[in-house]
């Protein structure tokens, strides 16, 4: 499980980190301990819902995140339909999570790179919305993703917190399972709402190139 991001600390809190955010928390959540440095990565074990998980955050900066895909999936013996990677995606409204099985890259530079990496899109994604710039944003899409989150705190919380519970899904159950549940209902909608709320409860909520330039 990969979540993508850029390393240094000044791009901690941003959109374009939400899935490295997501896969930390996971690992505080499943117990995996500090991470370790390992394909140019930091990269933990943990057990999942299914048997044996490795976590993986590339410090490669985003659009060389193959580098760290790559080789993990190699030394690990694993196929691409094995690899789940959880990023913001600014296709979608902010707070939206969507899944998927495979797929093009959608102009993600970090998609991109593990598609060259990996030598496959048939990667498993867990989307995070982070939505588009504003009209009167002043700056184009890279610049957007590397500002911190503007909104309300609780929101950004919130967004990650169904972001991780669709990945729970995902380990425990499979992509499947996890779209039909996850894309039943419109983010904000108030039976999504409230099942949510009971899912994220169960576990409590998360705590929450050089850079990509477009």
């Amino acid at each position: 499980m990969v979540g993508l991001g850029n390393p240094e600390p000044r791009y901690a809190r941003t959109r374009h980190n939400a899935g490295q955010m997501v896969v930390e928390d996971l690992a505080g959540r499943l117990g995996a301990g500090r991470m370790r440095g390992r394909f140019a990565g930091r990269v933990a074990d943990a057990r999942g819902p299914a048997g044996p998980l490795t976590l993986l955050i590339p410090t490669t900066y985003m659009n060389a995140s193959g580098d760290s895909v790559g080789p993990a999936a190699g030394s690990l013996r694993i196929d691409p339909e094995q690899v789940l990677v959880v990023h913001d995606d600014i296709d979608l409204p902010f707070g939206a999570v969507r899944g998927k099985a495979g797929g093009g890259h959608g102009g993600h530079n970090g998609l991109r790179d593990i598609r060259r990496g990996l030598g496959s899109g048939e990667f498993l994604r867990v989307r995070i919305g982070v939505g588009r710039p504003p009209a009167d944003f002043r700056g184009d899409e890279a610049a957007w993703v590397l500002m911190p989150f503007s909104e309300p705190r609780d929101e950004v919380q919130a967004m990650l917190g169904r972001a991780g519970a669709m990945v729970d899904v995902v380990l425990a159950e499979g992509m499947e399972a996890a779209v039909a549940r996850f894309h039943a209902a419109p983010p904000g909608s108030r039976s999504r709402a409230r099942r949510e709320r009971r899912e994220v409860a169960a576990d409590g909520p998360p705590g929450p190139e050089e850079a990509q330039e477009g």
